[in-house]
């Protein structure tokens, strides 16, 4: 017989916490937070609604519970994670798997019982003495087609606040959809607390039930473990769109304006310490997303939107002359969360690449700082963390797009697919066709590794659309699912892929930091058919007089011949290489589609006969082939 969560509720908790449940309408809603609220024994239950004194309470209660504490500038806080709580735990972020399920071994597991088992046993009483915060909300844009309700269970204030900035009110949306039983869970609690931080680190855990559509995060703060709705939705997000056809991408949403002010639409993926932040704050354009993006066919147009209405990014390095807006923004009156930085005794912070002198002492992380602490493994401790984070809501930056909150999405005119690349890709590229882009490029990305994040430098990543650590289908079924996607569209978006970190002879970066606001431009006017290209073996690339002008319109830059040759020249062994290696990867995984395998033999094939003709490096100015419009 099941429970009666409803007349369970109505006893347990108080009359103004279940008429506004009660208000919802929805049983499903009832059952899943009453099942909850019944195995995590919290003291109370505070149910978030859309109001602005809900969200006081909430944003009270951080400060109050000491999970965050006010800076000098009015609106700031700033919170503290555990030192051994700074980053996502790929290690134990498992997916339920069944014993008769198929195709999924490729994902890190837990046996569907046994993981339920024991994340209903840490969750037995894990609230007692504490409050449940119930939360509702929307990723995309509320009243879309695009959008998908999320319910939040959390005993942690700083949680609850930060997807108060993060994502858009889901209350009024779920009470306008009371017959729904769809809709993305969570549960989370920090677990035993010490000094305010977790204190069970080593038992945490973050399983995930595809099959439910639940989340669980146990023993954690760090909001990339805890913000269920982030890249945790994602996963549960990639499996929807896979069997609804469209997509769901760990891509940026910005705009590309031309001289007159016009927008164009532009998504990209790029895997971390390539620069995707910064392309999507570039000067002079807007920004409607960094991180995730939902794209859906709509009249044979592709169109996206940003599932988050904030940012939840890294602090390291942002500083007044590289990132003038954010900055702007990060140092101003308003709501800003930081997390794990150097706080002063006057309430002041202070970051690595701040672009201001260390303070002689503070407070962060680890506690008690000042130059030369060390942690027990002797190594010296930052000021801050070198994953310290920052949580802005996208309307508190200048550069935001009028149409962050649009319901419709924004048409996109071109995917970007960029990595790091010291030896092979050129600055700027676009797709020979949708196929050819998906393939060769996007489900072919690889990134080095850098000296600063991993102590070796020069590794070569694979990240597959820069989202192979969120997928929870098989990377056969992504790729087919992106492959096919095109066939929805009547033009589909033009592919391009991005490096900013060429490499020449004498190992000096090719790419100025400022140069990508060209490679943009170019991306749109080809988007719009208004330049040519050169056809090379393993895409399209830009006229050197095309490049030049926009150096001057664009950076007031003077560009040569002699940069364009150097930074445009085919490198074939370097590219044949890759393909080997992308292709030896991909035969070890099952299911992968052949028309991967063809289209990377055709590559292959179209750059052993210009290596024929021209050797291993092909001046662009030198080939062979059409110009194309």
């Amino acid at each position: 017989m099941e429970k009666d969560y409803f007349s369970f509720l109505k006893k347990k908790i108080s009359k103004e916490s279940f008429d506004k449940i009660a208000a919802l309408g929805n049983s499903k809603v009832v059952d899943f937070i009453g099942e909850y609220v019944e195995l995590c024994n919290p003291e109370s239950v505070f149910i978030r609604t859309d109001s602005v004194e809900d969200s006081d309470h909430i944003r009270e209660k951080a400060k109050t519970l000491s999970e965050e504490k006010s800076l000098g500038i009015p609106g700031h806080t700033i919170h503290f994670d555990s030192s051994l709580d700074q980053a996502r735990d790929k290690k134990n972020t498992k997916y339920f798997i069944s014993k008769d399920s198929k195709g999924q071994d490729y994902l890190n597991g837990v046996d569907r019982d046994q993981g339920t088992s024991e994340i209903r046993d840490i969750l037995k009483d894990i609230m007692k003495g504490k409050e449940m915060f119930v939360c509702f909300f929307c990723l995309g844009p509320v009243d879309s087609d695009f959008s998908i309700l999320a319910v939040q269970i959390t005993d942690s204030a700083y949680v609850a606040h930060s997807e108060e900035i993060l994502y858009r009110p889901g209350y009024e949306q779920l009470k306008k959809n009371k017959e729904s039983e769809e809709f993305f869970s969570f549960v989370h609690s920090a677990g035993e607390l010490m000094d305010n931080v977790s204190k069970n680190v080593d038992k945490r855990r973050v399983y995930i039930d595809l099959e439910n559509n639940v989340v669980y995060s146990v023993n954690t703060q760090y909001a990339g473990n805890t913000v269920g709705l982030k890249k945790l939705s994602l996963r549960l997000a990639i499996q929807k769109a896979h069997k609804e056809g469209w997509l769901a991408e760990h891509m940026f949403i910005m705009n590309v304006s031309d001289q007159e002010g016009e927008k164009s639409y532009f998504c990209g993926a790029y895997p971390s310490m390539c620069g995707k932040t910064s392309t999507a704050m570039l000067q002079g354009e807007s920004i409607i997303g960094d991180d995730i993006a939902y794209l859906r066919a709509k009249d044979g147009k592709a169109y996206a939107v940003n599932v988050e209405r904030g940012i939840f990014g890294i602090v390291k390095d942002v500083n007044p002359k590289d990132d003038p807006v954010l900055f702007e923004s990060l140092t101003k009156e308003g709501e800003v969360i930081f997390s794990n930085i150097l706080m002063d005794k006057e309430g002041g912070v202070f970051w690595i690449g701040k672009s201001e002198e260390t303070p002689p002492k503070g407070i962060n992380y680890a506690g008690e700082w000042e130059p030369g602490k060390k942690d027990s493994q002797g190594s010296e401790i930052t000021p801050s963390h070198k994953n310290a984070r920052y949580t802005i809501r996208l309307n508190d930056l200048k550069n935001v797009d009028e149409n962050l909150e649009n319901p419709q999405g924004v048409e996109v005119k071109g995917l970007i697919y960029g990595g790091r690349d010291s030896d092979t890709s050129v600055p700027v590229e676009q797709a020979l066709s949708w196929q050819q882009g998906i393939i060769a490029k996007a489900a072919s990305l690889e990134s080095e590794t850098t000296a600063a994040t991993l102590g070796k430098e020069g590794v070569r990543v694979f990240n597959p659309m820069a989202n192979m650590d969120f997928l929870s289908i098989p990377v056969g079924k992504y790729i087919e699912s992106n492959l096919s996607f095109a066939e929805k569209l009547i033009n589909p978006p033009l592919i391009f892929s991005a490096n900013y970190f060429l490499r020449g002879k004498d190992g000096e970066f090719l790419n100025g930091i400022q140069d990508k606001r060209v490679w943009l431009k170019w991306m749109r006017l080809r988007s719009e058919s208004k330049v040519k290209a050169l056809r090379g073996p393993t895409g399209l690339l830009p006229e050197y007089e095309d490049l030049k002008r926009l150096f001057k319109e664009v950076l007031d830059k003077e560009y040569s011949e002699a940069e364009y040759i150097e930074q445009f020249t085919i490198r074939i062994s370097e590219n044949l290489a890759k393909i080997e290696r992308i292709k030896d990867i991909y035969k070890k995984l099952e299911g992968i589609p052949e028309c991967l395998f063809a289209e990377l033999d055709a590559q292959n094939n179209r750059l052993k006969e210009v290596q024929k003709e021209g050797g291993d490096y092909i001046n662009p100015k030198n080939l062979s082939c059409e110009v194309s419009l």
